[in-house]
């Protein structure tokens, strides 16, 4: 078996940065965090989860995030499914934000993408179906 852990992202300010990931994962909390020094910066951490998943937030960034509507090398967006995409959506207007990019929607799935405090893309996806074939598509096949 193989799964993803965590994401270790570096963001500008960890509050600001919690706002929105809460609103999107109301079951996780802070599991710790500390203070460190990274390549003689200081810098704040935490973990954001659950017992199994997390993001690993550190709050020395600096420098401009990627223009996620370019073809610059980097991260493009990270995808989490959840169970309801509307409550999620509804969470995350309540906080201050906005759907970026509707995605696509048809009787398999939808998706909606946001764009966090700190730029990074983050898209959203809810399945209708639990057949893989179904929900595992491509229009070239």
């Amino acid at each position: 078996m193989m799964r993803l852990e965590h994401l270790n992202l570096v963001v500008n300010d960890l509050d600001e940065s919690l706002v929105f990931y809460k609103a999107a994962f109301p079951h996780w909390r802070v599991r710790g965090g500390g203070e460190s020094i990274w390549h003689g910066t200081p810098r704040k951490w935490l973990h954001f989860g659950d017992d199994y998943h997390y993001l690993s937030l550190n709050d020395s960034g600096t420098g401009n995030m990627r223009d996620v509507k370019s073809n610059a090398l980097g991260l493009a967006h990270f995808a989490y499914v959840v169970d309801n995409i509307d409550t999620l959506v509804t969470r995350l207007a309540l906080v201050g934000f906005d759907v970026a990019i509707m995605g696509a929607e048809d009787f398999a799935y939808k998706s909606r993408y946001f764009i966090d405090p700190n730029g990074f893309e983050v898209e959203f996806i809810e399945y209708l179906t639990d057949i893989p074939n179904e929900r595992n598509r491509y229009d070239s096949e």
